[in-house]
């Protein structure tokens, strides 16, 4: 189960937390895979796969495939809980997103 807290430790509480918002919300449109997530955000793609990784491991993220074509999806939880997500998003990081692009 994603708790609130872990939302906001992910979030707001840690390095990289608007990207990670960003990579969920990306995934809660479609799935997609790292390289693809890359291009869409802009992201470096080592950066894209580390935060893979992290919301994979916190089970934010569901991979499925190997290798360089694996797929990931937002798992049932976050879709659960995903009206908590959102209101962390507007509350803190989307002020975030726009400090981290102004550097």
């Amino acid at each position: 189960m994603i708790t609130k807290r872990l939302l906001w430790w992910l979030i707001a509480g840690t390095r990289g937390g608007a990207n990670r918002a960003r990579i969920i919300l990306a995934l809660h449109e479609f799935p997609s895979n790292a390289n693809q997530l890359a291009e869409r955000l802009s992201l470096d793609y080592k950066t894209i796969r580390h935060h893979l990784d992290v919301l994979t491991e916190h089970k934010i993220l569901i991979p499925q495939g190997e290798g360089y074509g694996t797929m990931y999806f937002v798992s049932e939880d976050i879709g659960n809980s995903f009206d908590d997500f959102e209101q962390i998003w507007e509350r803190i990081g989307k002020t975030r997103f726009k400090d981290a692009n102004k550097k």
